[in-house]
């Protein structure tokens, strides 16, 4: 597996825990459509939540946050209609998050979660 792809499992491995820690029920993990993959979809309090993860080794190049464009935004949407359109466990509110991680290989991993990115 190359480098690259390791530390983004590693961010969605890391992201899994923060969410489920924080109560969240992780319904899929990397779904796949034509449109695209969604990292996590998670539910809590009847709000399904689809979640992009970005992983970095620092944040030197930016924050992981600013990884997230106006174009995966779009795409996330048209994901987020087929999730609900496909999944018998969708709900009525349905929104669109990042969990961005910060993995250095020498000190422990920063996660923060950003809730209702549309």
């Amino acid at each position: 597996m190359a480098r690259k792809d390791e530390l983004g499992r590693r961010g969605e491995d890391l992201a899994v825990d923060f969410l489920e820690r924080a109560g969240y029920e992780i319904l899929a993990r990397n779904w796949r459509t034509r449109t695209g993959e969604v990292d996590i979809v998670a539910r809590m309090d009847g709000i399904t939540a689809i979640v992009e993860v970005k992983t970095r080794t620092s944040v030197a190049s930016g924050h992981p946050f600013e990884a997230v464009t106006f174009r995966k935004l779009k795409r996330l949407r048209a994901l987020a209609a087929e999730w609900s359109a496909s999944d018998p466990r969708r709900s009525a509110v349905l929104r669109i998050d990042v969990v961005g991680v910060v993995a250095p290989a020498d000190a422990p991993a920063v996660v923060e979660h950003l809730t209702g990115v549309m």
